[in-house]
């Protein structure tokens, strides 16, 4: 018996082979084809329900099995699954083709969609029709036959391409140690970073210490090592993923990606990808995109500038350096950081223990949403590091599973995300709930010492937990709309206002306590975080704008005539540069948001988020950060709702009125920029 062909709830993982995936996909997308089919050649005249509705439902079984595979691509995988993940994506790209190219069912689909106004349908049911019409009608449903089998071949070569772009970075960081065996090599390093760079040595049989790429590792070798060498070649190492010209070179792979998105683009009728992608977002264009950007950087850039002279003036005096690198970035920032505020993350870490932080955030949860959370041991797990909760409602009403992994390991990807096993919804008058994940890296614990985290951790936990509450509260009937399942540029919302509560006294007393002595942590580092919330913060708003028009560089226009990778990032780059160039590096070649991941013509999104976010935390400060009224609107208009509606009348309703970029500028410091 195949368990992933077995009904489940909660996902077999121990019971699940990698020799299991590939039948299990291809009787699940057999299956699917059968339903789709079945909805096609239907002879009743095509209705919501049978149409729409029907088609909404379908594939269940292969939503759950492909939720299971990728989900373990990126975080326990290995060189059997990554080979099933190329044997198996264009097969997923062929039937989602084989769907929206399917004349019979685009007829029915487009007979309800023409007479929806005559229609009583709800909002969400009006939304649904929409969406569904659209997913044909923006993936060559309306083509002729030729440009169709060429769309074919385009989405089939892109989903090999994103995959082998994924697999060099994942190979690419695993790739690379440094090998230390002098302990003077790790001047500056705080006594639980060497503990834990010898564990990672003890653990590969090798004497002395081991430095990698993956960020409990990296960043804190290049926030704290005094040793200017060997900050430079980690660095350059880290940004120079993919950038080798060997096997693991992701040059072509990314000129190859941009020219068949492009190419996609324009047998559908757009100008470009970011055409086509931004049409169902809320920027609507490339051109809205680049003012907000254009705005953004009008505000930040004399701040950051000066920022960046204060830095170098200060690295010169410290140390006589004649010129900033980006390797001496974050060492001087953090050591500036410490002068200017006396704050320090090895001050910080002792109070956030991973678990309290884990604690912390579901207090959080639960003052605002009246949430219980409750960690249970009943659970299939794929690694031993994950944790099992499950979620409840005050009335003890099952509201989520929640999976918690928060370690690296070689067979993880970096960075840290969100996803879900299980999508919410609802059928047959049952309101099924939902399975959702987060998974992080976080420094692991040492012999002596818990998992700590640094501040910037606290706020990623944070982050991603608020968008596992975006999927565990989500109330909507049908699974293509639930929980995340909203425009790109709205996702980040609920993440990024979670990251608010860090800052706040009244959040921190709730979990900050030290490891050791259980002391509450000082109301005086409370207010030096707060005090430095903002420290950099226009050259922090100047790296992530860069990303953003790096991301449009590659899709907003036309890139048949880009051959050099580099030289199209450093004129990308141009407008934003503060450090002098290196031309080892290339961020391009594992800039995994947009040639892996969906951010494609929406990295901005993150920076547009934050308006939304500052404008939206604005109005808990006004009410009280716990204030239920406040927390009770948020929940019911925009974490609940998922993708039901257009995010801008979610937002309205929530808040009242449009976001205001004002509360962002104020958040980070800028405001004054404008008045000059």
């Amino acid at each position: 018996m195949n368990p992933l062909l077995t009904p489940f709830d909660t996902a077999p993982f121990s019971k699940i082979k990698n020799e299991h995936f590939k039948p299990a996909f291809l009787q699940a997308i057999e299956d699917a084809r059968s339903e789709i089919d079945a909805i096609a050649n239907s002879k009743e005249v095509p209705t919501f329900e049978n149409t729409i509705a029907a088609l909404d439902f379908a594939g269940q079984q292969l939503d759950r099995v492909s939720s299971v595979f990728f989900n373990l691509n990126s975080a326990e995988t290995n060189p059997e699954i990554q080979k099933i993940a190329q044997e198996v994506s264009p097969l997923l790209s062929e039937f989602s083709n084989d769907i929206t190219l399917n004349e019979d069912l685009f007829k029915r689909v487009k007979a309800v969609y023409d007479q929806r106004n005559a229609l009583e349908l709800t909002t969400e049911e009006q939304t649904l029709l929409d969406k569904k019409y659209k997913s044909f009608s923006r993936n060559g449903a309306n083509l002729p036959l030729d440009k169709k089998k060429r769309l074919r071949e385009i989405d089939a070569e892109l989903s090999k391409l994103k995959l082998q772009f994924g697999e060099n970075v994942l190979a690419e960081t695993n790739k690379y140690e440094m090998h230390l065996t002098n302990e003077e090599d790790l001047d500056g390093l705080p006594e639980g970073e060497k503990e834990a760079a010898a564990q990672l040595a003890k653990s590969k049989e090798k004497e002395g210490w081991l430095i990698t790429l993956d960020y409990p590792s990296y960043i804190p070798f290049m926030k704290y090592s005094s040793n200017r060498k060997l900050r430079k070649e980690l660095s350059i190492a880290f940004g120079s993923k993919g950038f080798h010209n060997d096997e693991l070179d992701n040059q072509k792979n990314i000129i190859n990606i941009a020219n068949l998105r492009h190419e996609r683009a324009n047998l559908l009728g757009y100008k470009t990808h970011a055409h086509y992608v931004l049409e169902e977002r809320m920027a609507e264009t490339p051109e809205k995109v680049h003012h907000f950007l254009q705005e953004l950087l009008e505000k930040a850039k004399p701040a950051a500038e000066r920022e960046f002279e204060e830095l170098e003036n200060f690295a010169k005096q410290l140390d006589k350096i004649d010129r900033l690198e980006k390797w001496d970035g974050a060492y001087y920032s953090e050591k500036l950081k410490q002068k200017l505020f006396d704050l320090d993350d090895e001050k910080l870490k002792p109070y956030f223990k991973l678990e309290n932080v884990i604690a912390g955030v579901f207090k959080v949860a639960t003052k605002l949403f009246d949430l219980q959370f409750e960690e249970v041991f009943d659970v299939d797990k794929y690694h031993t590091d994950v944790k099992t909760y499950r979620i409840y409602d005050k009335n003890k009403n099952l509201v989520s599973l929640f999976y918690a992994d928060f370690h690296p390991r070689p067979g993880k990807r970096g960075g840290a995300w969100m996803t879900s096993y299980k999508a919410q919804y609802v059928q047959n008058g049952v309101n099924v709930r939902p399975h959702i994940s987060n998974v992080c890296n976080f420094t692991k614990p040492t012999a002596s010492k818990p998992s700590l985290l640094t501040f910037n951790e606290v706020t990623t936990l944070f982050h991603e937990f608020g968008h596992g509450l975006h999927g565990m509260l989500a109330n909507t009937v049908y699974p293509g709309l639930s929980g995340t399942s909203v425009y790109w540029d709205f996702v980040e919302l609920p993440s990024q206002i979670m990251e608010n509560w860090c800052y706040e006294k009244e959040a921190l007393e709730l979990f900050a306590t030290h490891y050791q002595t259980g002391e509450v942590i000082p109301m005086e580092l409370v207010q030096k975080i707060k005090d430095s919330a903002t420290f950099q913060e226009g050259m922090a708003t100047l790296r992530q704008i860069s990303f953003g028009l790096l991301d449009m560089s590659w899709h907003g226009t036309d890139p048949s005539g880009i051959s050099n990778v580099k030289e199209q990032e450093v004129s990308a780059f141009e407008p934003t540069d503060l450090y002098p160039e290196c031309p080892e590096t290339c961020m391009s070649t594992s800039f995994s948001h947009i040639f892996q991941g969906g951010y494609s013509s929406g990295y901005y999104s993150y920076k547009w988020a934050e308006v939304l976010d500052a404008d939206a935390f604005a109005y808990f400060k006004e009410k009280g950060i716990f204030n239920q009224e406040v927390a009770t609107k948020f929940k019911d208009n925009v974490l609940s709702k998922g993708g039901t509606e257009k995010p801008m009348e979610l937002y309205k309703r929530f808040r009242g009125s449009e976001p205001k970029i004002e509360a962002l500028l104020k958040r980070a410091g800028l405001l004054s920029e404008t008045v000059n």
